[in-house]
């Protein structure tokens, strides 16, 4: 642990110090809004590393909706969905490629030699890759579940991204990547970078339920949703029966959770937090929590309205980002079968 935290703390310098030598490739998947946990988790930290100076490529992976679902819903709305919170969120197009898996051909290509160069064994060991199938709780899995981590390698080495910021859970997915590009280079010659993975240190947030926020579990606070919705959600959050309010992650999770949520919307310390609501029980938490909340996402929300009102500008940009992300694909695409002699 102390030595991934130096390794982290020393790629953060390297980052400070050269900001334009890293190129970032991150994004999501469009099945439906992006809630808190995500603006917490990664949106932050990618409109942080933007501002920065790193150059930012963000992945609207419509393709990758069907690795655990039968049927893409509602993709078109989704999609300029997940533009808009991108946007509202602070990241700026106009120094960011926004663009979707299915509108770069040649990026998909890159999948078809990347799968020669892992074993099945690799990919059936993966430990993300298990838990995503144990997650779809289906008694098989499409074929595109399985080769998911080659996929996203694509993802990541059809830019040449040099760096992924990534959660702990996602060092699996990174490592093949990493083992392709470095299998790649020594079998055809020099191709690749070899990325770096950016530990995250955001936050975990739990959802309203006690578990993992999630969009599909219906228990998460999207960017979008209005004050009052917002109101509910936070009304029957999970607590426990101690009034006293303390920030104790490993012993009350849900309380504490609770707690940091309306400290990161605070800028504030948990702590000092849970110590102002003291004896106030649940409904003081609740209430702080959702002042907190709406407070931290009432300018969000307004640039998120003005956005979904123009749907000609969420397309524009998705074009623009789709047509560098082709040239920049379509050139890799072509050093890829150089060096294979296809």
């Amino acid at each position: 642990m102390e030595t991934a935290l130096e390794d982290r703390i020393a790629l953060e310098d390297r980052i400070a110090a050269e900001p334009g030598s890293f190129r970032i490739l991150t994004g999501d998947r469009p099945t439906g809004p992006l809630h808190l946990g995500h603006y917490f988790g990664t949106l932050a930290n990618r409109v942080r590393l933007q501002r920065a100076g790193v150059e930012l490529i963000v992945l609207v992976a419509d393709y990758q909706v069907l690795t655990d679902r039968d049927v893409a819903d509602r993709l078109p709305e989704h999609v300029e969905g997940l533009v808009a919170d991108y946007l509202a969120a602070g990241i700026d197009p106009s120094g960011a490629t926004i663009f979707r898996h299915s509108a770069v051909p040649a990026l998909n290509q890159l999948l078809l030699p990347f799968l020669s160069l892992v074993s099945v064994g690799e990919l059936r060991r993966n430990p993300t890759v298990k838990d995503e199938i144990a997650a779809a709780r289906r008694a098989s899995v499409s074929g595109l579940m399985f080769t998911y981590p080659v996929h996203q390698a694509a993802d990541i080495l059809f830019c040449k991204a040099n760096l992924v910021p990534v959660g702990r859970d996602q060092l699996p997915h990174q490592e093949i990547t990493r083992t392709i590009a470095r299998r790649f280079n020594e079998r055809y010659g020099r191709v690749f970078p070899v990325p770096d993975a950016l530990l995250s240190d955001a936050p975990s947030l739990l959802g309203t339920d006690g578990r993992k926020m999630s969009k599909s579990r219906g228990n998460a606070i999207a960017l979008s949703a209005g004050p009052d919705e917002t109101a509910r959600l936070i009304r029957r959050a999970v607590t426990d029966g101690d009034r006293h309010i303390a920030y104790a992650p490993d012993t009350r999770p849900e309380v504490s959770s609770l707690v940091l949520l309306a400290a990161l919307c605070q800028g504030r310390d948990p702590h000092e937090v849970a110590a102002e609501i003291g004896d106030g029980g649940a409904a003081a938490l609740k209430e702080v929590a959702t002042d907190s909340v709406n407070e931290f996402l009432r300018p969000i929300r307004a640039r998120r309205a003005e956005l979904a009102a123009d749907r000609a500008y969420l397309r524009s940009v998705l074009a623009d980002g789709n047509e560098r992300a082709n040239t920049v694909a379509n050139r890799t695409l072509d050093e890829v079968r150089a060096a294979m002699a296809m």
